[in-house]
């Protein structure tokens, strides 16, 4: 499935980002022009039942991640994604042949969660969003209003499939975590450190920490870009 996607910049290296769930592309727009500073053209794409790409049949991270290799560049030099789209990238890496790998504050533990309140998330008002996103800008509000537009609320059910926590990472990675982080408690955390992960946080950043604290996630990137 080939996905809609957004560019930024015209550098000689190339960065993919992949959103997660309930957003689309535009979740990127107040860090990727200053990623694509470091010489970088920046794709980030709409997953499926996202943005402007088309409903799937299915949704799991294998089949979000099989949308991925149909559609970015090989060999990136910097792949990063977010939550479920974290989930996604971490099954298309070995694929992707990215040089290394960013996950920000990663969907890869199963958890509870209500589906259905989830889904009900799609008829959020802009003063329900800014009250739960109270560090957001307010073009990151109106930009999340419109990727709720066109969510398919399906897509939920990526979340009752996700991958687990991994084992040793296919390529040099950095998994940067909210502070705190509900999606990978401390003892996951230092679990992944044991196994070959770079891990940090951004303190008092939330779950969406590229749109909690843009310039904390930039500098928390320091050396990878």
């Amino acid at each position: 499935m080939r996905l809609a996607a957004r560019v930024w910049g015209d550098g000689p290296r190339t960065a993919v980002l992949v959103h997660g769930i309930m957003s689309d592309s535009r979740a990127w727009t107040r860090v990727a022009p200053a990623i694509a500073g470091h010489g970088y053209r920046v794709v980030a794409v709409d997953l499926p039942g996202h943005g402007a790409s088309g409903p799937a049949p299915g949704y799991t991270p294998t089949a979000l991640a099989a949308a991925l290799l149909d559609t970015l560049p090989g060999a990136p030099d910097l792949a990063i994604g977010h939550s479920l789209g974290s989930a996604a990238l971490l099954l298309a890496v070995p694929a992707l042949r990215c040089a290394r790998a960013v996950h920000c504050d990663p969907a890869w533990l199963p958890r509870p969660r209500d589906l259905e309140a989830l889904r009900a998330g799609k008829h959020a008002t802009w003063r329900e969003l800014r009250a739960a996103h109270p560090r957001w800008h307010d073009d990151d509000i109106t930009a999340e209003l419109r990727a709720l537009a066109t969510w398919d609320p399906a897509s939920v059910t990526a979340l009752q499939h996700l991958p687990g926590l991994p084992g040793a990472p296919a390529v040099p990675s950095l998994v940067l975590l909210a502070g705190p982080s509900e999606r990978v408690p401390p003892a996951q955390a230092a679990a992944l450190r044991r196994r070959g992960w770079h891990v940090r946080t951004v303190d008092g950043a939330g779950h969406t920490v590229h749109r909690d604290d843009p310039a904390g996630f930039l500098r928390a990137l320091h050396g990878w870009l």
